[in-house]
């Protein structure tokens, strides 16, 4: 097991082996690592019930009161829960648990921040200093494979970054949707205009470059998407909400619904002769975008603030179509076409 904070984890082992006789009595020797597995599982969970507890330590519910009380002795703010068998929680406090993690752990957190690095805006920084304090503590055996895997794996990055979305803005939305606390923060409109909001989180989606908050806000009554490059001043209320049940159930398709229908600069509607899975799979549209009209036709809406991307995606069609469109999409296409016809017919005369 890697032991990141190394001097709490060296603490607690060297507390339990100096208690005092009597408070050791009926122990078994396995105690320090039962204990360093209890604070394990505690750290993965928001809650605990005790029965399960026992079950994963192998010991008996009595058992497992007797170690949250040792821990509790040692200054680790474990509380209980209520409830229908009951439970335990780290709180918050003075004295806080090593983070404990498997060999298999420590590797796919020292992967995942190295991608994070390379694919996430505004979190290349923060990820690289997470790394580099990881690597420092992770035994000779797993640094070796780390540094494999960073050395023999590349990343093809086909699109630039988005804009940048402060970390601790991230980690606070984070945390407020985890603990379902209401949660306030200014917003900038699309007419970059400033507003406060006061919503209910729920959850966070990751899409093209661009983070949103799905949050249900107190103030309009409705569910909303809020990019977080425009959100500023996160603040936690101490306020606690029920969750409501999300449109479709599904926090991902209602953001991707969401951005395929928000107004554009752009109009673009092309009626596609191809069924709608082929025109979806060759395009990679978002479901809201793309309407079946019968077994082998379908319209695609490729409205966009931006002109290039109307025409990478009805070049990336390879089909029939009409198309029906503002005047500077059809504008923009005829000089895209012109520049690709020129260019052709170089080539063919040299």
């Amino acid at each position: 097991m890697l032991r990141l904070r190394i001097h709490h984890a060296r603490s607690l082992l060297g507390q339990l082996t100096s208690l005092k006789r009597g408070s050791l009595e009926g122990m078994t020797t396995d105690l320090p690592a039962r204990m360093l597995r209890l604070l394990s599982l505690l750290q993965t969970r928001r809650e605990w019930p005790g029965t399960e507890l026992a079950e994963r330590l192998g010991v008996t519910t009595r058992t497992v009161r007797r170690d949250i009380d040792r821990l509790r002795d040692l200054g680790y703010p474990v509380e209980g829960t209520t409830g229908h068998a009951g439970g335990y929680r780290l709180a918050s406090g003075t004295a806080m648990p090593p983070l404990i993690l498997d060999d298999g752990e420590a590797i796919a957190t020292a992967v995942a921040l190295r991608t994070a690095a390379g694919h996430l805006p505004a979190m290349e920084e923060t990820a690289l200093r997470a790394l580099a304090k990881l690597e420092q503590v992770l035994p000779a055996r797993l640094r070796s494979q780390v540094t494999a895997l960073h050395q023999t794996t590349a990343t093809i990055t086909w699109s630039p970054h988005g804009p940048r979305v402060d970390a601790d803005t991230l980690a606070a939305l984070a945390a407020a949707c985890r603990d379902r606390e209401i949660i306030t923060f200014d917003y900038t409109t699309r007419q970059h205009t400033r507003a406060p909001r006061r919503v209910e989180p729920h959850h966070l989606v990751a899409s093209g470059g661009l983070w949103y908050l799905l949050a249900h806000d107190t103030g309009k009554t409705g569910w909303r998407i809020y990019r977080l490059d425009r959100i500023t001043h996160p603040a936690p209320t101490r306020h606690l909400f029920t969750p409501r049940p999300i449109p479709g159930d599904d926090p991902a398709a209602y953001v991707a619904d969401k951005i395929a229908t928000a107004p554009t600069r752009y109009r673009a509607i092309a009626t596609v002769h191809a069924p709608a899975d082929t025109v979806r799979h060759r395009t990679r549209a978002l479901a809201g975008r793309i309407q079946p009209r019968d077994e082998n036709t379908c319209t695609l809406d490729c409205s966009s603030n931006h002109l290039p991307s109307i025409a990478q995606t009805l070049t990336a069609l390879d089909v029939p179509y009409t198309l029906d469109a503002d005047p500077q999409v059809t504008a923009y296409l005829r000089q895209a076409a012109q520049r690709l016809h020129h260019a052709a017919t170089h080539r063919a005369d040299r």
